[in-house]
């Protein structure tokens, strides 16, 4: 009795044999590519809600990660040309009082360094309220909005981009995983 190969096999047998024949002319390792996004006159809402103060410096990361790639180049935009709002209605309204601001050197630095150019820092009235603050408490490139939910909002109906920081506790450095 003689046996038969199924059809499937000798199909896929043939495509392997075509698949490898048309990667013979290719590198043996290819490599990832680098691509210029055309980015255009941003328009972000950070949205920070922190448990814990601390994390505060992780988040400011993203807003790094957001503004420096823009003014750097090839994009060379002016902070003019951005439209960038952080929302701070968490623990984290506390490093933007003033009597604070000692704890919170490094921190409040940053936020003032992206306030210079032009990033507004509104805070959740709301909050303030809840940690018994007032405008005299909070530095003075703070701006207060009535409600953070109520401002998120308002600056997604126009268009904003919602970016939402994610800080997670590091368990792992970059060369235990790498």
């Amino acid at each position: 009795m003689r046996h038969l190969t199924p059809r499937w096999f000798i199909d896929s047998l043939c495509t392997t044999a075509i698949l490898l024949c048309s990667m013979a002319g290719t590198p043996a390792i290819a490599q990832a590519k680098f691509i210029q996004t055309p980015y255009q006159n941003p328009k972000a809402l950070v949205d920070i809600y922190l448990d814990d103060p601390s994390k505060l410096g992780s988040a400011l990361y993203w807003l790094r990660s957001l503004v420096n790639p823009l003014t750097e180049a090839p994009y060379s935009m002016f902070p003019e040309d951005m439209s960038i709002i952080v929302l701070l209605h968490g623990t984290e309204i506390v490093t933007l009082a003033r009597k604070n601001e000692a704890q919170y050197t490094e921190v409040v630095q940053r936020m003032r360094y992206y306030a210079d150019m032009g990033v507004k820092f509104k805070v959740c009235g709301l909050a303030m309220q809840d940690y018994q603050y007032t405008a005299k408490d909070m530095h003075d490139f703070v701006e207060i909005t009535p409600s953070a939910i109520t401002e998120l909002m308002h600056w997604q109906n126009r268009g904003y981009a919602l970016i939402t920081p994610q800080v997670n506790e590091k368990k792992f450095s970059i060369d235990n995983i790498r």
